[in-house]
């Protein structure tokens, strides 16, 4: 096959820096694991020849359910390097939804480390799907893994022979299903290569930078931005050694890896501003370059407290899976204002707000935020009806209300499905969590949309208080009652000392709404 422009797929960023940083950090587990650039391309190519010679061939679907580990790091990229097609799962599914995302996906084989998964393992047995554990006992012996008809005879089908090409299927995920049941999303080599160059470009990311790894890796989030982003700058990763997030080692791994930025979801960073009131790092904070905030909306307060407490410009983007991660994002200080509540201006697509009819709304007017651009998904996988609605009038529609302001940034208003419509009144969630989270005793917050008999919706919250604030009910109404307009107050407020999240952290408002006016239905809550 005719090689290509090594920037036209991710397999080839990743070569790049493999050849222009051989010797540089690539991956790094504190206390366990070093890895160079040029040693982890060969352990790629090496297991991408064992998974050829087992018999996985182009265009197979491979699953992959492990902790944030530097074994899921290769795998994935060894997948696809065998231009097969990866599809990281949640390790915490149940068997019944490791049945769904298996058969959804028509994944082939399932892989995981040695400790394995006993719902995934039940599920693919159910479904015939043979299962392949991996193991890195050391970071200078190749991936061991368990494939049961290979006589570890890698030399008939070297991976070198062939090369990965831009309409590749590389990765394959699921939408998070707000309203619906998860949608299948196929990403392209070409979609990830740009992707990565969208994000490298504005936040700058070079050789010499370096991040700890919050989120989990079977999120685009953390895949996309932390993890490939970083390494295909020739940059370092560092995986937390409990392979999952934890605000006490956090900011030692920052500082052990020299760390110039992270990125992380609004819950992730109220934690750590939590910690930081409670318990302040003795050895101070690293210097870092810019903190990322992506995935859910970030209010403005929150932004204000990240900024004073670590001493660093918070950038808040936009982003989804069918768009291979970034959308929009504010931009570093050199490269021009970031404003908080708003996520920034595109990068590297067209974005255009469009009303019902597809006509591109003037600045300050709202509509449906649409894009377009190479790091897009062509559609959903088996899927006419969703594809019809989700790419008319030849821009892909993401379902968020919003709006550009004269300079060019968007401002989200919500999901157009999670507006509150009360008596005709639309009220946006957002902007009644971000008047909540900035009173001195709130820690969290969120607001929803519940049925009501006289306005057809009404609004309600909930809200976690700060350790030891003696918060009421009262206190809150109040509050919104000097903030907001009369019709945005919320009628009923849930004071909790937890909110229902999904796998990445997000809070989803419809599952929040059925969590409390459940409960109080049933008498549990006050």
């Amino acid at each position: 096959m005719a090689s290509h422009d090594a920037s036209l797929t991710l397999t080839g960023l990743l070569k790049n820096s493999a050849r222009s940083f051989p010797d540089k950090r690539a991956l790094f587990i504190p206390g366990k694991f070093e890895i160079s650039h040029s040693r982890l391309q060969e352990l790629i190519d090496h297991s991408a020849s064992v998974l050829r010679s087992a018999g996985v061939s182009p265009g197979d679907v491979v699953a992959l359910t492990f902790p944030n580990s530097i074994e899921l790091v290769i795998m994935f990229l060894a997948v696809i390097r065998a231009r097969a097609v990866a599809a990281p799962l949640n390790a915490a599914y149940t068997k019944d939804e490791f049945e769904f995302y298996l058969s959804d996906s028509d994944s082939k084989i399932l892989l995981t480390d040695l400790q394995g998964n006993e719902s995934a393992q039940a599920a693919a047995s159910k479904l015939g799907i043979s299962h392949v554990t991996v193991s890195l006992a050391d970071s200078t012996g190749p991936v061991k893994i368990s494939v049961p008809n290979l006589n570890g005879d890698v030399a008939h089908d070297p991976v070198q022979d062939f090369s990965n090409d831009p309409s590749d299927v590389a990765l394959f995920l699921h939408t998070s299903g707000t309203t619906s049941r998860p949608k299948g999303v196929p990403l392209t080599q070409g979609n990830l290569a740009a992707s990565v160059q969208n994000i490298m470009s504005v936040y700058r990311l070079i050789h010499s930078d370096s991040t700890v790894i919050v989120l989990p890796l079977f999120h685009v989030h953390g895949l996309l931005a932390g993890l490939l982003s970083s390494l295909s700058a020739g940059g370092s990763v560092t995986l937390p050694a409990q392979g999952r997030f934890s605000a006490s080692t956090f900011w030692a791994d920052m500082r052990a890896s020299n760390a110039t930025w992270y990125t992380a979801v609004p819950t992730v960073h109220q934690i750590l501003l939590d910690r930081h009131t409670a318990k302040p790092e003795q050895e101070g904070y690293p210097e870092l370059r810019f903190i990322r905030s992506c995935s859910a909306s970030l209010a403005p307060a929150i932004l204000e407290r990240l900024e004073s407490s670590f001493d660093a410009p918070v950038l808040e983007a936009y982003a989804m899976t069918e768009a291979s991660h970034l959308m929009t994002s504010n931009p570093l200080p050199q490269d021009g204002p970031h404003k908080p509540g708003s996520v920034g201006k595109p990068v590297g697509q067209e974005l255009a707000v469009l009303d019902e009819k597809g006509v591109s709304q003037p600045a300050g007017v709202a509509g449906e935020v649409c894009i377009r651009g190479p790091n897009v998904t062509k559609g959903y996988k088996n899927n006419p009806t969703a594809n019809e609605a989700a790419f008319m009038f030849g821009w892909f529609h993401t379902g968020d209300l919003g709006y550009l302001d004269e300079d060019g940034y968007l401002h989200l208003v919500g999901r157009i499905k999670e507006l509150i419509n009360r008596g005709g009144e639309k009220i946006s969630p957002i902007e009644v969590d971000a008047v909540l989270l900035a009173h001195p005793d709130i820690a969290q917050a969120v607001a929803f949309g519940v049925p009501d008999p006289k306005y057809g919706e009404e609004i309600n919250c909930a809200v976690i208080p700060r350790d030891g604030a003696g918060l009421t009910e009262d206190d809150v109404t109040a509050y919104c009652k000097k903030n907001l307009a009369s019709f945005k107050v919320p009628k009923r407020i849930f004071i909790t000392d937890s909110l229902p999240k999904t796998a990445t952290g997000k809070i989803q408002r419809r599952i929040v709404a059925q969590h409390f006016v459940e409960s109080h239905t049933n008498g549990v809550a006050k």
